[in-house]
């Protein structure tokens, strides 16, 4: 089956644009670990401290999800912004 030569070329920029995103992303992975110094620690210890750094930020998004609305009535409220 003979196929268009369109089909090659927009399949090549698709990869070239994958294997980008995939070297961008790489790379700031990288620089996290220098910044924070995980470099020199085990593969084991590496995840428990990435595991833990996710599971904070979770929790701090999902308590700023659940509890902000409340508050920003209550500030609302309280400079009479809305009766």
């Amino acid at each position: 089956m003979i196929k268009h030569p369109g089909e090659r070329k927009r399949r090549d920029v698709e990869n070239m644009a994958l294997s980008d995103a995939w070297k961008r992303l790489s790379w700031i992975y990288y620089q996290y670990l220098l910044v924070t110094a995980l470099y020199m620690l085990e593969p084991w210890e590496r995840t428990i401290f990435n595991s833990l750094v996710v599971s904070v930020a979770g929790m701090a998004v999902y308590t700023g999800y659940v509890f902000m609305p409340q508050h920003i009535m209550a500030i609302l409220y309280y400079f009479e912004v809305i009766q």
